[in-house]
């Protein structure tokens, strides 16, 4: 990877080719967003959607002598074209690209003397241009409002930040965690709108510098707010209620950047809104009925060009995870369509779509789940409004407004996403693998939670944490139970176990999903792969420190072997010998110096039919 110069910011084009197709009359308003006129469907793409073509300078003002940056996205070709600079400075000195919906390229050139000049894109089916300046005079703020919006969302700005965030988090894997979200973005090698702005904003060093610590509902919100901050988009959130059996939440009061707020300086208002989204937005804000047109989301289909990065999934018991990338499927591996997600306590790490992280279920739940994407903001009359669903549904250049998840039965929801991820029959082997790797990868991020709850409670020798009285509570309490406990987390790794134990029934179910060996049967398939999965599962193994600090070596078979425990092992209160289900007078438990209040584990007993079910209570 290549490293990103120490100032860029960004110049924004929304480039317009032709023939949008017909547009309702309400989506001719979207003329007020001052963009180019029109859009053009890009040849190399014939998905749910039509890519846009659009071109970014970073910095935004870039001074006399400043390196700058080109992003361009869109189609397939646009990892072909060719960028020129009107000063003839057209070989770049870095640069990097990726692969998928959208495509995108970024390249850096040297810095240029004062004066006015032109970035070109050409290649046989796309062409554009951007004009900027370099001037040596600083541009300054604005007061008004947390920041001033300079233009409306549309389908080439949605382009961008899709890119932006796939750029984000492109080459990390499984493994790949943050203490914070700041800690991403104040990673120039990483974020292309590092310090954007020119006021060092993005810089770690720097005492007033965006500051980002959001947990899973707040952090699409985060990643939105500092993209449409940066871009000078308009961004909102609701104030929503929790709704109820019965009933999805409801959007109440929008709260937009156009809000006035005290304080000096863009960087410390930026910081102010945002924490003023921490208090604002919850879990219940992503459940929001499909389609309620106030929502800040609106669903999306699932098809391959419609799951890109910056797509949101609201699971159905208020876990929300962010799409980042995808890798497409090959001979030899299967295809992974990867995630961020944020933690109570701020940690930022990357998760893998599967039954162990993406929940799905329409039945006796709160509200209506699914992936979902930001409902655009646009200018009427220099006014903010969200789209309507006829307006996004009109638009080509944006994803469409779909009501498939609706009521949609888990089995068939995993069944489809599992065809999107790998559209070829999978080697059963290889494809166990695969699941067996993930689950590893579960059960070694579980370590630091678990541990972090050990560590409070032996610096804090007599306390015990609090236990919410209700099976609902145990879930969603906030606090010290919800920094240290572990509920949500071992839920969907007992699912995951059961998918992996599953998984040679389910080829025999469902062999036709499924490349099988010359001469073999479902029957001889299935009896490989249990053996298979014995013997890997001894192989793989994770390590925790036990109470007196010696290190406590686990295989992925013995795990499995006290999976039921695992469903009372999610209280702090507990010893770290019994979080990670050590037999009652084992060897490992001897060194166990704490349990539960009695009090506490008839509560955990009462609980714990939700864990056998495999599901959340209802609130």
């Amino acid at each position: 990877m290549y490293k990103l110069l120490p100032k860029i910011t960004l110049a924004l084009i929304l480039l317009a080719m032709t023939s949008c197709g017909a547009r309702s009359d309400k989506a001719k308003e979207l003329s007020n967003n001052k963009s180019t006129n029109g859009l053009q469907e890009d040849s190399g793409d014939k998905n749910d959607y039509q890519a846009v073509t659009a071109l970014l300078l970073s910095p935004k003002h870039p001074r006399p002598g400043e390196p700058f940056s080109v992003l361009a996205v869109g189609g397939k070709s646009i990892l072909k074209s060719k960028i020129r600079i009107s000063s003839g400075a057209t070989e770049s000195l870095k640069s990097r690209s990726g692969e998928g919906l959208p495509f995108w390229r970024i390249e850096q050139f040297k810095g240029l003397p004062e004066g006015k000049y032109r970035i070109s894109l050409q290649n046989s089916k796309e062409e554009a241009q951007l004009d900027f300046a370099v001037k040596s005079q600083p541009v300054q703020s604005s007061d008004q409002g947390v920041w001033k919006t300079e233009k409306g969302w549309d389908a080439a700005s949605e382009e961008l930040y899709s890119a932006w965030v796939n750029a984000l988090y492109y080459d990390a894997d499984e493994r790949a965690s943050w203490k914070a979200l700041d800690e991403v973005t104040q990673n120039r090698d990483r974020n292309f709108l590092y310090n954007h702005l020119s006021l060092n904003e993005d810089n770690p060093t720097e005492k007033n510098r965006v500051l980002m610590q959001p947990d899973c509902a707040d952090n699409p919100f985060y990643l939105r707010a500092y993209f449409a901050w940066k871009l000078g988009l308009p961004f909102g959130y609701h104030e929503c209620d929790r709704g109820y059996l019965g009933k999805a939440p409801r959007t109440g009061r929008w709260v937009t950047n156009e809000a006035g707020l005290s304080g000096s300086g863009p960087t410390r208002r930026f910081n102010t809104f945002v924490r003023m989204v921490m208090n604002g937005v919850h879990s219940g804000t992503a459940r929001t009925a499909l389609n309620d047109e106030s929502s800040d989301y609106y669903p999306v289909p699932l098809t391959a060009s419609a799951l890109r990065p910056g797509v949101v999934f609201a699971d159905p018991y208020g876990h929300t995870l962010i799409l980042v990338h995808r890798i497409s499927q090959n001979s030899d591996t299967p295809g992974v369509l990867l995630s961020v997600d944020a933690q109570p306590d701020g940690t930022v790490g990357i998760k893998r779509f599967w039954k162990g992280n993406f929940l799905f279920n329409t039945s006796a739940v709160v509200g209506e789940p699914g992936f979902k994407a930001f409902r655009p903001i646009v200018l009427k009359v220099g006014k903010p409004r969200l789209m309507s669903n006829e307006e996004i549904s009109a638009n080509r250049g944006l994803l469409p407004f779909s009501m498939q998840q609706k009521s949609m039965e888990s089995g068939v929801f995993y069944h489809t996403m599992e065809r999107i991820i790998n559209p070829k029959p999978l080697d059963p082997e290889a494809a166990l693998l695969d699941l067996i790797q993930a689950l590893n990868e579960q059960l070694i991020v579980r370590i630091t939670p678990v541990a972090n709850g050990e560590a409070y409670l032996k610096s804090h020798p007599g306390e015990v944490i609090g236990m919410p009285g209700s099976p609902a509570g145990v879930f969603q309490a906030g606090g010290q139970w919800e920094d240290f406990s572990t509920p949500n987390r071992d839920l969907r790794l007992l699912i995951a176990m059961d998918a992996i134990l599953d998984f040679p029934d389910k080829v025999f179910r469902s062999p036709e999903d499924y490349k099988f060996p010359m001469l073999k049967s479902s029957e001889q398939v299935k009896k490989n792969l249990e053996g298979l999965l014995t013997r890997k599962m001894s192989e793989l193994s994770i390590t925790y420190t036990r109470t007196n600090g010696t290190e406590q070596k686990l295989t992925m078979l013995e795990i499995l072997h006290r999976k039921d425990a695992f469903e009372m092992a999610y209280n702090p209160n507990d010893g770290i010998e019994i979080r990670w289900g050590a037999p009652i007078n084992s060897e490992e438990r001897s060194t166990c110096k704490r349990q539960v209040p009695a009090n506490q584990l008839a509560r955990m007993n009462a609980v714990r039919v939700w864990f056998n079910k495999r599901l959340h209570p209802p609130t």
